[in-house]
């Protein structure tokens, strides 16, 4: 039916507050979720990396602990196997044009507070995408890549709109503590957005125009629908 494009993490680590490495990439739950939605509602998803290299999965995604049993577990792992050859040949951000799709979805994890938050190339698309009014879903950590969005006089392009994100209260107690290295809610007020918050892991969706944004991977699928009906 339509053409949606999903910007997804190339990096595999995150450099924390103390100079370690954390191991991470994309989050399994929210990849999955939101691609297999859009795919099932009849929309073709074309996957997109800085470089174009293949994603990685965040290991902990695929942990029973993390993702509510043995079985989701594993149903994870059976999706991301099937769309290997997808991940594998994923479109560099460099050559995308925002305006051959009608929507674009970017999905969390640690790993766009590497990358995506500061990719010139995505900040390109998501410019463009937004002055077209084209749909944008970043959801979880995904907002991260908002940041890259900056116009001409160093102002950021989602200035002064409303969104939710993965809280700094949810990283506190639930994602890496203490030892992150820079803030994604803190980062996003900083630079002129306006944070939307719900209570810690409850699914919150924000829809403000054209830009739909989920708090945390209980939104996954809310944010889904909300670009499936966006699009129509």
């Amino acid at each position: 039916m339509s053409n949606i494009l999903m910007i997804v993490t190339g990096a595999d680590s995150l450099t924390m507050n103390d100079g370690s490495q954390h191991p991470t990439g994309f989050w399994a739950e929210e990849l999955v979720t939101a691609h297999r939605d859009l795919v099932a509602a009849g929309h073709t998803v074309t996957i997109a990396t800085p470089g174009g290299v293949t994603p990685t999965v965040d290991a902990g995604s695929l942990d029973p602990s993390q993702t509510g049993g043995e079985a989701q577990a594993r149903g994870l792992a059976e999706y991301l196997d099937a769309i290997a050859a997808d991940l594998a040949a994923a479109v560099p951000v460099a050559d995308v044009d925002a305006a051959d799709y009608v929507a674009i979805v970017l999905p969390g994890g640690h790993g766009p507070m590497a990358d995506l938050a500061f990719d010139a190339n995505v900040g390109r698309v998501l410019v463009a995408a937004n002055d077209a009014g084209t749909v944008i879903a970043p959801f979880c950590h995904g907002p991260a890549a908002l940041l890259s969005a900056k116009l001409a006089d160093g102002s950021n392009a989602f200035a002064g709109r409303r969104l939710t994100v993965f809280t700094d209260e949810e990283e506190r107690t639930g994602g890496t503590g203490e030892n992150t290295p820079w803030w994604v809610e803190s980062a996003l007020r900083d630079v002129g957005l306006v944070i939307d918050s719900a209570a810690p892991w409850s699914d919150h969706v924000v829809v403000d125009g054209n830009l739909v944004t989920g708090q945390n991977p209980q939104s996954s699928a809310s944010v889904a629908r909300r670009v499936i009906e966006a699009i129509g």
